[in-house]
């Protein structure tokens, strides 16, 4: 785990409360700061206060669908720039491509491998980092 990562913010928005627990664990035993949301309302409020390294989302919420979330953190200038990596249960069918066009930086089907999970997000953090850094000079 490289020295950016230590204090890396990651938002998890998932409606299932196993599945965020879970993915809580596996992230601060890897050094990571996270932040968790049930819902893409709070999600968009969170990402907006705090201002997350990477966002990890579900599609399948229950106000909003992770697409239209997607859509709307684009449109806000602080939270522009955040990677997002989708991790549903969705069939990637149709789901896949559709996420990538929108802005996704990765996308995987639930259950992920932790090796290729991590992986991206480090290459998330490769991309976001010097952004954020550059930007608060």
């Amino acid at each position: 785990m490289s020295t950016e990562t230590i204090s890396a913010k990651i938002l998890v928005v998932d409606d299932d409360t196993d599945i965020l627990k879970g993915m809580a664990i596996r992230l601060q035993s890897n050094g990571f700061v996270v932040l968790q949301a049930m819902t893409a309302v709070s999600a968009i409020v969170l990402a907006r206060a705090e201002e997350p390294d990477v966002i990890v989302l579900d599609l399948g919420l229950p106000d909003l669908d992770g697409f239209t979330f997607i859509k709307q953190l684009k449109e806000f200038p602080a939270t522009a720039h955040i990677p997002v990596i989708v991790l549903t249960g969705r069939d990637p069918q149709g789901n896949q491509e559709r996420s990538y066009d929108i802005g996704a930086f990765d996308f995987f089907q639930k259950p992920v491998i932790d090796k290729w999970f991590l992986a991206s997000i480090e290459r998330a953090l490769a991309a976001r980092l010097p952004k954020k850094i550059a930007g608060s000079s």
